[in-house]
């Protein structure tokens, strides 16, 4: 949470140098995506139960390890180093799995690379049995969790197309050269470089492929996701798994499904029609979609974290119809952004939802916050009406819809 407003700042910095140097790799839509799938991935925290720790204490109870003393630096580097460790494991197997890349895909549907895709997290997130490890060690929880994040803040600032190859560091740490490699469709590039701060175990793995300047990354999936619906692109694997679970007859493909490569399909289904050198998934929207959107986002998003912030002090029931309502504007933003003719109509479902839900959730709101949520259900939804009205103007009045 933290680590937010740096974030935010690094983007904009970004996005100012590339466009200074005419290489700008954003594209409006792309980019509210990539940040509404992070909001979510939050926002979904709120809502699971906490199996994991669970797990976890449950199995150090077990097995009667003692925890390693917090006090100790060397303990700290070696967690650090072993969870860098355990986490390769847990990304390899989020790419050869499709039990696991069910929830991994959703960090790699975006076809730009930049500050915003490192943001572009699963709300649907299984890995947690690959660091058990680390608990049976005896590494107390707090340290886990702490050099956990610290490894995610790491990953942050490689997902950048303006830092060329960086030379020896290459050899030991992910740098954005050998990360780009691991974001990129092209075939001699795929399911490689998994390290999350050192590179070295892919290099020890087999895993390590290097980026060469005669062959640019292409970024994306193979399989394309082509929309902006972020609730879409957390669920679009799981919900093409199960279909090709029920379609196949035999029941060893029917397992197999879930734990075969993301390409593998039974032989008595068809093969995945995969274009690799496809454009960019870039449809048309209505003029000033855009714009409003990613304003749009912003208000969402500071609702968001402060639901998340302040979630322990709240009724339970108004957190879980926080994120209702949330994770339905994000829903709605893709829409949008994608120029769907229903947007108008989700939107007035929109403003229904949050008129309810303030009146609903009057006492504890107060009178003063109440009135400021129904007013922004209400300007955000004449908003969208005037922008739906473009449509039947004059076709001077469009722009090209590009984002």
């Amino acid at each position: 949470m933290y680590a937010i407003p740096f974030f935010i700042l690094l983007m904009g910095v970004e996005y100012a140098y590339g466009r200074a140097r005419g290489r700008n790799t954003y594209r409006l839509a792309d980019t509210v995506n990539s940040l509404s799938l992070g909001t979510l991935s939050r926002l979904s925290g709120l809502v699971k139960l906490g199996v994991a720790g669970l797990v976890f204490e449950a199995l150090r109870g077990w097995t009667g390890m003692a925890t390693l003393p917090a006090e100790s630096w060397a303990v700290w580097i070696v967690a650090f180093i072993g969870y860098d460790f355990c986490y390769y494991w847990s990304h390899r197997f989020g790419h050869e799995w499709k039990l696991f890349w069910a929830s991994h895909v959703a960090h790699h549907q975006s076809e730009e690379f930049n500050l915003s895709t490192a943001l572009r997290q699963t709300s649907t997130g299984n890995t947690f049995v690959f660091y058990v490890p680390l608990y049976l060690l005896g590494f107390p929880t707090e340290m886990i969790v702490t050099v956990g994040a610290l490894n995610l803040i790491y990953q942050f600032w490689v997902h950048t197309e303006h830092v060329p190859a960086l030379g020896p560091l290459e050899w030991i740490f992910v740098t954005p050269s050998n990360h780009r490699v691991h974001h990129a469709r092209n075939p001699g590039y795929l399911d490689r470089n998994y390290g999350g701060v050192f590179i070295v175990w892919d290099r020890l793995f087999g895993t390590y492929t290097p980026e060469r300047a005669d062959e640019p990354c292409v970024y994306g999936i193979t399989h394309p996701l082509a929309s902006w619906n972020p609730l879409w692109a957390n669920v679009h694997v799981w919900y093409e798994t199960a279909r090709d679970t029920l379609r196949t007859r035999r029941l060893r493909d029917k397992i197999k499904l879930w734990f075969s490569s993301p390409g593998w399909r039974p032989d008595d289904l068809p093969p995945w029609q995969d274009d690799w050198q496809r454009p960019k998934y870039d449809p048309p929207m209505t003029p000033g979609a855009g714009p409003l959107v990613f304003v749009q986002y912003w208000i969402v998003t500071v609702a968001a974290l402060a639901l998340i912030v302040l979630a322990a002090d709240l009724p339970r029931a108004f957190v879980l119809t926080g994120v209702v309502v949330l994770g339905y504007s994000f829903f709605v933003q893709g829409a949008c952004l994608e120029g769907r003719r229903y947007a108008t109509a989700l939107e007035g479902i929109r403003a229904v939802l949050i008129a309810a839900a303030a009146w609903l959730w009057h006492p504890l709101l107060g009178t003063t916050l109440t009135i400021v949520v129904m007013a922004y259900g209400a300007v955000s939804l004449l908003a969208t009406l005037r922008l739906a009205s473009l449509r039947s103007e004059p076709p001077a009045l469009w722009t090209s819809g590009q984002s």
